[in-house]
């Protein structure tokens, strides 16, 4: 909502944990001092102090915390470099003695926090120190998980509208209530919903998680949070019911089956280490002369198995001159859709579903020129075009995962036969369906050779508006591998 930070009053989570009795600290420097005249960590230096990323010094119970209380002692101490300290000395030392609290925050200074004025580099060394204190004691890193998360990434080349909830019966629905997350507006603010952010980088490294794979589960700042919850069993009540419906809880990013503790090798950075502790001017790359599109990185990666099974059926009514979307995320997830249209202004439209529930919205076609034209948005690559005449009887096509495959149920409501056309993005030979008046027929395909992607394109032969699009990622509960057709 702002960055202000004048101080705030409700309760956090390591409140939470104190009262519950699960041990929690945030490891930092306290730079000039974590007071007010110290500027809570916020400093020139950019190689002390906490770069102002000790959330909990914005709170008053925090600030006005004295030695020997738990608030105080537990995030308001740390290393002092500028007195000789190491900037890793109690973590490391509390990792060796096996004293490690059962959650615990580390907070970077500035020069380490990878902002585009500072070289990659540094963090990468920073990370290194924290994971080398970690696995030096077998018994600790045997039971840690290590959440590296970043607040920023600026968008610039993401392709997905964050999730977010509708703010008006005309602007979609949701099936869980979204009333905590429309603010209300002040004299300073918009009102308006408040959904997710631009998507950032996170990392998850612990036993369970190694191998490089990929999650692709929605998620947000509150999914660290529930996940303490599920591990410790504080709950936090301020999560709203919107967040809890479409974020999950990280936990299918672990296989928490795995025995094998052992840390996987890693590059050596000690050459990474700043060679100075001088703040040097802000990097601004060079306009190439032939400019071009950044590339996606070659090759697949393991993907974790998701809970997602979504779909969303369109139906035309010539009668009426409407055109109605039905969605639903499947028994075990929910999950937020977005709605756009490319011949009208008034959307777009976003959509919540939760687990094991559906709802259904209608167009107006008469507003869009007679046609219809939408397309939906879901996660994990879930999409859906739906293109065709709004005035006219004509042929509809559902889609439904089905084991490993895909399967497209097709009818005709036309008066007389249709041949439709069936392309996939994936490669194969097209294949054509014709269906006479009131016929129906489902074919299946196999989705072997694309790893259970698929993005089947339906066109007709005699209507060249009409057009059905249905791409996404079949989940059957095993490891699958990262989108294969991605990089084109």
């Amino acid at each position: 909502m702002g960055n202000d930070e004048l101080g705030y009053d409700w309760t956090t989570y390591p409140e939470r944990l104190e009262a519950a009795g699960i041990s929690w600290k945030i490891y930092q420097d306290i730079g000039d001092g974590l007071d007010a005249a110290g500027s809570w960590g916020w400093i020139q230096d950019a190689y002390r102090g906490n770069y102002g990323d000790n959330s909990l010094l914005y709170f008053n119970k925090y600030r006005g915390a004295k030695p020997g209380d738990p608030l105080y002692d537990k995030a308001r101490t740390g290393t002092n470099v500028k007195a000789g300290d190491g900037y890793f000395d109690l973590f490391k030392a509390d990792v060796k003695a096996g004293k490690l609290p059962r959650i615990s925050w580390i907070v970077a200074p500035e020069a380490f926090s990878e902002h585009s004025n500072w070289p990659s580099n540094y963090g990468a060394w920073y990370i290194a120190q924290v994971l080398d204190a970690l696995t030096a004691n077998p018994a600790v890193w045997a039971k840690t998980a290590l959440f590296i998360t970043y607040d920023e990434n600026d968008g610039f080349f993401d392709h997905i509208v964050p999730p977010l909830p509708p703010k008006s019966a005309a602007q979609g629905k949701s099936t869980v209530d979204v009333e905590l997350d429309l603010y209300k507006g002040d004299a300073n603010r918009v009102a308006g919903p408040y959904g997710l952010g631009p998507r950032v980088p996170m990392l998850v490294v612990s036993p369970w998680s190694k191998g490089g794979y990929v999650c692709s589960e929605t998620f947000d700042h509150t999914s660290i949070l529930r996940f303490m919850e599920r591990r410790f069993g504080v709950r936090e009540p301020d999560i709203s019911p919107w967040r809890r419906a479409i974020c999950g809880d990280l936990t299918a990013a672990f296989d928490f089956s795995r025995k094998d503790a052992r840390p996987a090798g890693l590059p050596d950075t000690d050459d990474y280490e700043p060679q100075d502790r001088e703040r040097h001017p802000d990097y601004r790359p060079a306009v190439p002369a032939d400019a071009g599109m950044p590339k996606q990185e070659r090759g697949l990666r393991p993907a974790r198995p998701l809970k997602y099974a979504p779909r969303v059926d369109g139906s035309a009514d010539p009668t009426a001159g409407t055109f109605a979307l039905t969605f639903a995320s499947g028994a075990k997830a929910g999950a937020a859709f977005l709605v756009t249209s490319g011949n009208r202004t008034d959307g777009p439209w976003t959509y919540t579903t939760e687990a094991g529930k559906s709802l259904s919205d209608t167009w107006n076609s008469a507003y869009s020129h007679g046609s219809y034209d939408l397309t939906v948005h879901g996660p994990n690559g879930f999409l859906r075009v739906f293109k065709g005449p709004g005035s006219q009887s004509g042929p509809e096509v559902t889609a439904r995962h089905v084991d490993d495959d895909v399967e497209l149920t097709f009818t005709n409501k036309a008066s007389g036969t249709v041949s439709l056309k069936v392309g996939s993005a994936y490669g194969g030979p097209s294949r054509t369906v014709k269906l006479r008046p009131g016929a129906t027929v489902r074919h299946r395909f196999d989705l072997r050779t694309s790893r259970r992607w698929y993005d089947l394109t339906v066109t007709s032969a005699a209507d060249p508006t009409f057009l059905r699009r249905f791409a996404g990622h079949v989940e059957n509960g095993r490891v699958g591998v990262s989108d294969p057709a991605l990089g084109s």
